[in-house]
């Protein structure tokens, strides 16, 4: 039965240790006079002369399908659509102090920091601004092209409109 029970305290105490490394054990007896064995040394305690190594040799068989927890981020594109509302396009404007009025529309409600920029025949007319609603002071008379552009916080042109015709007629004294 001694030599049994020593077997055993031998066993757990090797199974026991999770260290993948060869470490040393060591043996002495308790108050009971049983064998005790041990991978730090007590007092009175002498070194076991063989080298045990011990090995964690635990494998775990995962049944789950883990490509449902697939987290990675995904990059969403936004489709912007820019488009002037106002004026039509080839329409005449009369006003004799050369205002025009231009209304335009982004969709999907673009984000902060986006502004909108007006070009008329090919230039940029003023500075962006978060809104899509111009107005423009004394333009001359004739044939103006106008275009709105959609720009990101990095100052990219990320959607534009068509390009519309309008004319505008001043009546001018002779």
């Amino acid at each position: 039965m001694a030599k049994y029970t020593i077997f055993v305290i031998l066993l757990l105490s090797l199974i026991a240790s999770a260290s993948a490394a060869s470490s040393k054990v060591y043996v002495w007896r308790n108050e009971s006079g049983d064998l005790v064995f041990s991978d730090s040394p007590k007092p009175g305690a002498e070194e076991v002369a063989e080298e045990i190594e011990i090995r964690n040799t635990q494998t775990i068989i995962s049944s789950v399908n883990t490509s449902v927890l697939d987290i990675s981020p995904r990059v969403v594109i936004e489709e912007y659509q820019v488009e002037i509302s106002q004026p039509e396009d080839h329409a005449t404007i009369r006003d004799n102090s050369g205002s025009i009025y231009i209304s335009g529309r982004v969709a999907p409600v673009f984000k902060q920091g986006f502004k909108v920029q007006l070009l008329m025949n090919g230039v940029i007319h003023g500075e962006p601004q978060t809104r899509s609603v111009f107005i423009l002071r004394d333009v001359d008379r004739g044939e103006h092209k106008i275009k709105l552009e959609l720009i990101n916080n990095q100052g990219k042109v990320i959607a534009y409109s068509k390009e519309r015709t309008v004319y505008l007629h001043r009546s001018r004294v002779n």
